[in-house]
């Protein structure tokens, strides 16, 4: 039997809302790490899973539930768990060297001592001769890996990495991803265990034992996928295919249905009720699908590679093509519906119409918009009042991009159009007051 390293029970987390309430972010997490085994968290962006990695490091406390690290209670940061993060969270003034050894600064460790063993990090990370560098002197690639020498001179039992790859270029990604499992299987590496999070879906399989995915609105572990394969693996092989592809189908198809059998995402908390695509996203991904190669029905890997979309995009955008009911989901493929159909093979005329009025059925929070536009006297809506709004249901880093969407879709679909100088809102067939 594995051993259990990092181990949560129910554990719930929430934040407060712009109208003072709480918002649930975290809903009954149930998360065991075992040592010895390399974990991929996979979900949605606002979903929680950040949020998550920082109850496991300590960093935040959870509301209620248990988070134990080898078998104790955790109330603050542990030596044993270390954290990678996507910014790199860097000391710009301060070297290589000395951006490795604040750690074990913190510590109370001797400087010869801490000296070393950044040294050491340094050079089994792959930056030896870098030690008297600044950060802007360095490659992303290289930044990213003064952060996990940074982790690692610590010598964790558990190494958790949030997105470490994403912030990269996809080359440069994959390289450091290829050390980092090579330094894995020498055993070189002083920890026990990996958590991943990622929104690379190849990249989870590529490098876990285990891929789960987190859902939304809350966030908890709603499927877990064992990865039975030995390392190296090859990215090309049936095996890795079927298993990314399992893992797209997990990912863009909700846990609720209807009596018939439709997808209902009203009733889902897989997803919030609000755009996440762009239009020209939607646009170019029905295109991809009712073109010559794929006619109407594409594998989900494939048409996403076709596509040229970085996976977390391409999810969002075959999420909205079925809200829309312009596609359906069915065993892993994308198909397009008699409506989809018609969407990408209109004028652009056409297309205009069809969002709007689909978005007027599909998106609750673009309806309601719509029809108090409609019955406020003054026919304005503030962009104030539209964040006031999303900030009640959203996180703060969420609430401005969903409503860029939210214009971007009302707008393109001649349901509203925008007043930028006053900053608001107002029907489309309407003129906005000038002053």
């Amino acid at each position: 039997m594995s051993t259990p390293l990092l181990k949560l029970r129910s554990v719930n987390k929430s934040f407060k809302s712009a109208d003072g309430s709480d918002r649930l972010i975290l809903e009954n997490v149930d998360f065991t790490l075992n040592e010895g085994e390399i974990v991929a968290l996979l979900g949605q962006s606002g979903s929680g899973k950040s949020t998550l990695l920082r109850i496991m490091a300590g960093l935040i406390s959870a509301d209620s539930g248990e988070v134990e690290y080898a078998s104790k209670p955790i109330y603050g940061p542990v030596n044993g768990i270390s954290m990678v993060f996507q910014s790199f969270a860097l000391f710009p003034w301060l070297s290589v060297q000395q951006n490795v050894e604040l750690g074990l600064e913190a510590r109370g460790i001797a400087p010869d001592v801490r000296a070393k063993k950044a040294k050491q990090a340094i050079e089994l990370i792959g930056l030896e001769g870098f030690e008297g560098a600044l950060p802007k002197e360095l490659s992303g690639g290289m930044r990213q890996r003064v952060g996990i020498a940074r982790a690692i001179v610590l010598e964790p039992e558990v190494l958790l990495m949030d997105e470490a790859f994403s912030a990269l270029d996809v080359m440069t990604g994959e390289h450091l991803r290829d050390d980092i499992l090579e330094l894995w299987q020498s055993g070189d590496l002083p920890t026990k265990s990996l958590l991943v999070v990622s929104h690379n879906i190849e990249e989870a399989v590529m490098m876990a034992d285990r891929a789960l995915i987190f859902s939304s609105n809350p966030g908890r572990v709603r499927f877990e996928l064992p990865i039975e394969l030995e390392r190296p693996r090859e990215p090309k092989t049936s095996e890795i295919h079927h298993l990314v592809d399992c893992i797209y189908t997990e990912m863009v198809t909700p846990q609720r249905r209807l009596a018939d059998g439709q997808l209902d995402y009203g009733l889902a908390t897989e997803r919030s009720p609000y755009p996440r695509a762009t239009v020209a996203s939607i646009e170019g991904l029905m295109e991809r699908l009712i073109d010559p190669e794929f006619l109407g029905r594409a594998d989900l890997p494939k048409i996403a590679e076709a596509a040229e979309m970085d996976d977390n995009a391409f999810i969002n955008a075959v999420e909205d093509l079925v809200l829309l009911e312009f596609a359906m989901v069915k065993d892993g493929d994308l198909i397009a519906t008699e409506l989809g159909e018609i969407f990408g093979n209109g004028d652009s005329e056409l297309r205009k119409r069809m969002l709007g009025q689909q978005a007027l059925q599909t998106i609750p929070f673009i309806s309601d918009l719509y029809q108090e536009l409609k019955n406020t006297p003054s026919k304005r809506v503030s962009f104030d009042v539209l964040t006031k709004s999303l900030g009640l249901s959203l996180d703060k880093r969420e609430v401005k991009k969903t409503l860029d969407l939210i214009l971007e879709w009302s707008t393109y679909g001649d349901l509203i159009d925008l007043d930028f100088k006053a900053r608001k809102v107002f029907l489309h067939s309407e003129s906005p007051v000038r002053t």
